[in-house]
Formats: C-alpha cells, structure tokens, sequence
C-alpha cells in the first residue's frame, strides 16, 4: 500500500481558504433575515411532511423524524370514501370559476380603463366598494335566494354562478394592467376596422397576459382554498363537498391519527404549491405591472 502524503497549506491556499470562509460568513450575515423569513415559512412544510409518513403510533410521540417511512398513508388517505369526490368537485369549482371570472371581469376592466362616458368615476367608485364589501354581510339573503328561489343549495352552483358577473378584485387588478397599454395601439386597431371585441381579442388580451395569469391564479386560490362558501351552500350534501371542507371532516373523524391527517393535508396542498411554481413568473409580473399607472 502507497502511503498518502499530505503536503502543507501554502500561504496562497490558507489566504484563498480565509477570504472564502469571510465571503460565507458575509453572505450569511446580509441574508440573515431572509434565511430566518425562509426557515420559517418552510420548517412548517417540512415538520408537516415528516408527520405524514410516520407510523400511527410514532405520529403522537415528541419524535421529529420517522423510524420507518410509511409511504401508504397517501395510499390510504387517498382511497378513503369520498376524497376523490372532493377532488373533482373542488377541480370544476375552482376550475370553472376561474374561468367565469376572467371572461366577465376583463370586458368591464377594458371599459373602464379605455372608454370615456358618463358615470365612468362612479362605476369605478362602486367596483371598490364592492371590494370592501365582506360577503357574510350578505349571506343571509343570497342564501334565501337560492335556497327559496332557486332551490341550489346543496350543489356548488351558489358559487359558480355569481362568477359569470365579474369580481370586483379581478376588475379593479385588470383595469389597473390596462390602464399601462399605451391607446396608440388600440387607436390602430380601431383605424384598422376593428370593432371593440375584435380590438379586446386581438390587441389588448396578448398585452394583457400576464395580468390576466395573476387573476387567474388568485381567483383558482381563492376557490380552491374555499371553506366558508362550501360550508354554507353545499353541506347538507357530501357529494358537493370540496377539499377544503372535506379535510376538516377528515381532520374530525382521524383527530388520533395525525399521521393520516397530515398526509391528507399534503394532497390538498400541493396542487396549488405546484402551480404556484410553474406559474410564478407570469403571476409576478402580473401583480408588478399593475401598479405602474393609476
């Protein structure tokens, strides 16, 4: 066997070693407050996923890492009786309404960012006081409504369908966007033979993107994360639950098993997480751009 030698630091190697070693120690001295903001948003995340595949018995010890990984908790949470139906209701919840609120919202945004007629400032004033509005104020009579009227309750519909006649958040978020599209390109358009739907498809839409991606996306969260609106339109009928509702069901009929409980709370979770990701840049930029002009 060969005998390893090793050779002594040269004054170049200790110096290049000392100014990396202060370049750490600098680097993690400015970004302190973000490596603390980080750890602590994310330890949560962490402390959740290591619950979730722990065994039933280890999930209530002070044990912080699994012995063994128990991977069929997601199996198991998975192919319990109506979490799937959950999904897909949650999925044409959010999915549909989402849908609905961009369609309706943006026509009202253009009008109000890029039309001149009486009333403009007071059609504005009123989308903004709609904003302030909390929806329990009105709860009880909507409820009436499509209860009585409509006799909806029980589905989702409730909530589906007031999405089909705008936001006022999305409309105010939208109308700030297009307010920053300069109106020689609308003007063009409008020489060009282009009547006003025309002129909102083809010109003002691709402009628009990213703004109508940062609505899109608040609007899908919103949905998804929905407790208060399932709560009350589709309880009485667990085949209209959605995620949110049906976790906290799940969470009250495995209140001992905080394995199962945060397996389940992972796959509620991580749809919106990884859309989040995919879509961050367009979602940034989007809420960036809308307070450029006012």
């Amino acid at each position: 066997m060969t005998a390893t030698i090793s050779l002594p630091l040269t004054r170049k190697d200790a110096a290049v070693r000392v100014a990396r070693r202060r370049a750490a120690l600098h680097w993690v001295a400015v970004h302190s407050l973000a490596i603390a903001a980080a750890l602590f948003f994310v330890l949560p995340f962490v402390f959740v996923f290591l619950t979730a595949v722990m065994s039933d018995r280890q999930a209530i010890t002070s044990d912080l890492w699994p012995r063994s990984w128990q991977w069929s908790n997601f199996i198991e949470v998975w192919h319990t009786e109506g979490f799937l139906s959950w999904w897909r209701n949650t999925l044409l919840y959010a999915g549909l309404g989402t849908v609905l609120t961009v369609l309706s919202s943006l026509p009202v945004a253009y009008a109000l960012a890029k039309f001149r007629f009486r009333g403009r400032n007071l059609a504005l004033m009123a989308v903004i006081s709609m904003m302030m509005l909390p929806p329990q104020v009105i709860i009880i009579p909507m409820y009436l409504f499509w209860a009585k009227q409509l006799h909806l309750t029980g589905t989702l519909w409730p909530l589906i369908i007031p999405m089909a006649f705008g936001d006022a958040f999305s409309i105010f978020l939208l109308r700030q966007f297009l307010l920053t599209v300069p109106k020689e390109y609308i003007e063009a358009a409008r020489i060009d033979g282009c009547g006003e739907f025309r002129t909102l498809l083809k010109v003002v839409v691709p402009m628009a993107k990213p703004a109508i991606a940062a609505v899109a996306l608040f609007q899908f969260f919103y949905c998804w994360n929905d407790y208060f609106g399932p709560q009350i339109y589709a309880s009485e009928n667990q085949g209209a639950w959605t995620l949110s509702y049906g976790l906290a069901s799940f969470k009250a009929s495995h209140h001992t098993n905080w394995n199962l409980t945060m397996a389940a709370t992972l796959l509620v979770m991580a749809p919106v997480i990884v859309l989040f990701f995919f879509a961050q840049k367009a979602f940034i930029e989007g809420v960036t751009l809308t307070g450029v002009k006012g």
